[in-house]
């Protein structure tokens, strides 16, 4: 009967960590930042796997990094203070506390995938492949990053007595002060980013798309999975026309990753020779036979001109 009673209460909930740093000497390192740094280093790594595997240098990507991850870094935290400043009203200066959460991914991918692309592009790389090589990698630098926010017991769903339900401790749901369980949003948006990212190797595998036809379906994946999670969300968040911002965003995402998608698709589609450019093609050819056909002698003029040279030949004798 205790181990039945222990088993129930372990699956009832998904416990919050009672840390979000670790102290080493003089040291203090942030669960939140660690986890960030793990999910670069998780999505360096399967990028330079995949951009070898196609006959690259894998330093190119440590170099790539260089300047995406910082990029990434500021364009997610610049989007956080725009898209949520009203909280940081009369104490501006802990904007610069990135330690403490508040990164908006929709940011962070902005600024470093394009500061990545325009590297890329001007060290002369192939840039579509390169994409294609990368684009796997970001999800699953999220699904580790989002883990930051369970350490910080943050951005956290509706209250939930699901199984799979999270436990907020008191300090952290002081709006919410009768329930103690909530949707684990981190978990949901975890699982989805882990999801696409073997979806899209999959795809790439199944070599199905032109090169660079990737990053618009990462677009539009990720922008249909943050739109869902964005429903169960209950944090604080900015608001246009009584819609989370959030939600416009992702919901902006998915139409211009579909619509690059298929443009993409058919750009080199209409440079393809269609079928009626053959048959004009195959027209003209035989009318050139025709032309030359009615050039050449038939038989009888082939009789003529040997006659006409053998009396040539007797005239000569």
């Amino acid at each position: 009967m205790l181990i039945g009673a222990m088993s129930t209460a372990v699956v009832a909930s998904i416990p919050s960590p009672s840390f979000s740093s670790l102290e080493l000497g003089p040291l203090t390192f942030t669960m939140y930042g660690l986890m960030i740094a793990l999910g670069v280093v998780a999505a360096v790594e399967i990028s330079r796997r995949r951009w070898e595997a196609i006959g690259g240098n894998g330093d190119d990507i440590a170099d790539l990094a260089k300047w995406g991850v910082p990029a990434g870094l500021i364009g997610a935290r610049l989007y956080h203070l725009i898209t949520d400043w009203k909280s940081y009203q009369g104490r501006w200066i802990d904007g610069f506390k990135i330690w403490e959460g508040g990164l908006g991914i929709p940011g962070g991918l902005i600024l470093g995938v394009g500061v990545g692309y325009f590297y890329a592009k001007r060290r002369g790389w192939d840039v579509p492949c390169l994409v294609d090589c990368v684009i796997p990698g970001i999800p699953v630098a999220q699904a580790i990053g989002r883990l930051g926010n369970w350490f910080n017991q943050e951005v956290y769903g509706r209250p939930s007595t699901l199984p799979w339900a999270l436990e907020i401790d008191a300090e952290h749901r002081a709006a919410y002060p009768n329930d103690t369980t909530f949707h684990p949003t981190f978990l949901y948006e975890g699982l989805f980013n882990l999801a696409l990212a073997a979806a899209l190797i999959w795809i790439d595998r199944r070599k199905i798309l032109k090169p660079g036809q990737l990053l618009p379906l990462w677009i539009a994946g990720y922008g249909f999975g943050r739109f869902l999670v964005e429903s169960v969300r209950v944090d604080a968040a900015s608001q246009i026309l009584g819609i989370r911002v959030n939600h416009w965003v992702s919901g902006i995402a998915v139409v211009v990753g579909l619509v690059w998608f298929v443009a993409s698709g058919r750009r080199d589609d209409d440079h393809a020779p269609s079928d009626a450019d053959d048959v004009v093609d195959l027209d003209a050819g035989d009318d050139a036979l025709d032309t030359a056909g009615e050039a050449a002698p038939g038989a009888e003029g082939v009789e003529e001109l040997v006659a006409a040279g053998d009396d040539e030949a007797d005239r000569d004798a």
